[in-house]
């Protein structure tokens, strides 16, 4: 292979993952309420729990990206809500089936993960770069989730 084509993607947080960590924190309390566990113990777990939940939940839906792309020559950049262009190291990946998890790196904004599923993304999108993370060298491969 010559080179590898760019690959852009416009980006929105999947709600399938929303509902499957609401569902998972549902289960977890019900889980903690029909234990028999005391109930000086069972209130301040459920109340992190709650927290956890509400805070992942939060942090997963207020992604400032917007869109992504993958140049030929290996650079990422990351198109903001706030209208600015921002470059980014790709820092982990994982395929998990027809999810792709990305753990972008910006200088400016930190660690940026999108999750890309068949609710926020198209099929030939995903699959297009789960051809392309495989064809990371060993030497080059950035450490995976």
């Amino acid at each position: 292979m010559t080179s590898a084509p760019a690959i852009g993607f416009e980006y929105q947080p999947s709600r399938m993952f929303r509902r499957l960590l609401i569902f998972l924190g549902v289960l977890v309390v019900l889980s903690l309420a029909l234990s028999a566990l005391a109930p000086w113990l069972k209130w301040p777990l459920l109340a992190g729990v709650l927290l956890a939940i509400g805070r992942s939940a939060r942090k997963t839906m207020n992604s400032p990206v917007m869109a992504a792309g993958w140049s030929a020559d290996n650079s990422w950049t990351l198109h903001l809500a706030s209208h600015e262009d921002v470059a980014a190291t790709l820092a982990s990946f994982r395929v998990l089936g027809p999810l792709v998890l990305l753990r972008l790196l910006t200088t400016e904004h930190g660690v940026q993960v999108l999750l890309l599923a068949p609710d926020n993304s198209d099929a030939d999108i995903r699959r297009r770069l789960r051809m392309r993370l495989a064809t990371i060298q060993p030497g080059e491969a950035v450490p995976r989730l």
